[in-house]
């Protein structure tokens, strides 16, 4: 069983090393909280979230498919590799395409059943989770803003927005866990039990953030707008509430779709949506690369096994 897990581990490592960027990068670029704080108040959350609003998830991708143990073990492995090479191109992209293509592709070649409604629901949910993100970074910045800015002592408004890093970074990695976890080991539910999976999955998405997290987080706050302190804390707010409404759902979503929309919602409420076109478009292309890479990936994976006798 271990053998056939040990896919998600490298998965949820993957997602960690790629996703934390999405809850504490903006205030690690901009300066506003160290890096090493961002990075351990993330892993814990990551795994408190995990374990507290993680179920709901798991149902879902657990019914996409009807797929076997050592075909949902490659669908992991695949989407593992294509978050993998993401990471290496410094794009940060969504784990459930990933896993979600890569299921598909598998399911498509093996004969499997698909359950295309829910399939469906999911799909929809990318597209709703970056407008989303926008809805809530601009009502979010502009309902905030007027309370911020009657606190007229500079040293008062650093405190405030020292302690509102903190806690939204901790609810948007809180987030991050409750709705991503069951993308790395949701299609391994039947087998390992709920509690193991949201457990395992945690700690291997916390692994990543510990120990590579570092390279997108310190570059993707700059790589969407430029924002001020009190704005950065906005769009991880936005992100997060985006992520975790999905989380109630029980629809896995990509948090780097939540925050880019958020980013892009923020700018425009203070005015003046200053956005690097070019960085959102090769997002954006990622994120349409990244279900049909996955599934190629898994579909390519299923023929070498084959071709060295594995029956799958």
């Amino acid at each position: 069983m271990f053998v056939f897990i040990m896919p998600a581990l490298f998965f949820g490592w993957a997602l960690g090393a790629n996703d934390a960027a999405n809850v504490f990068g903006p205030p690690v670029a901009s300066r506003l909280i160290k890096l090493k704080y961002a990075v351990i108040l993330s892993s814990i959350f990551i795994v408190i979230g995990s374990l507290l609003q993680g179920q709901s998830g798991m149902e879902t991708i657990k019914n996409i498919s009807t797929a076997s143990l050592s075909t949902s073990s490659i669908s992991v492995l695949a989407a593992a590799i294509t978050m993998t090479i993401m990471i290496k191109l410094r794009i940060p992209v969504s784990s459930s395409q990933a896993i979600v293509g890569s299921v598909t592709g598998i399911n498509l070649i093996t004969h499997s059943a698909i359950n295309w409604p829910l399939l469906l629901k999911v799909v929809l949910a990318w597209v709703g989770t970056p407008v989303g993100g926008f809805i809530f970074g601009y009502l979010t910045f502009k309902l905030i803003r007027p309370f911020y800015r009657k606190i007229k002592s500079p040293l008062m408004q650093d405190r405030v927005l020292k302690i509102m890093v903190v806690v939204i970074g901790c609810y948007g990695a809180y987030a991050l866990g409750a709705n991503n976890v069951a993308n790395i080991t949701g299609v391994f539910v039947k087998e390992i039990g709920v509690f193991n999976a949201v457990l395992i999955g945690g700690i291997a998405i916390a692994f990543g953030v510990l120990t590579y997290s570092w390279r997108i987080m310190r570059s993707f706050g700059k790589n969407i707008a430029q924002f001020d302190y009190f704005s950065s804390s906005i769009v991880i707010l936005a992100e997060a509430m985006t992520v975790w409404v999905y989380a109630l759902i029980g629809i896995p979503v990509s948090t780097s779709q939540a925050v880019v929309g958020s980013a892009i919602g923020t700018s425009f409420a203070q005015g003046n949506a200053q956005i690097r076109k070019k960085q959102i478009l090769r997002i954006i292309i990622a994120w349409i690369n990244t279900p049909i890479s996955s599934g190629l990936i898994a579909v390519g994976l299923i023929f070498i096994f084959r071709f060295f006798g594995f029956q799958i």
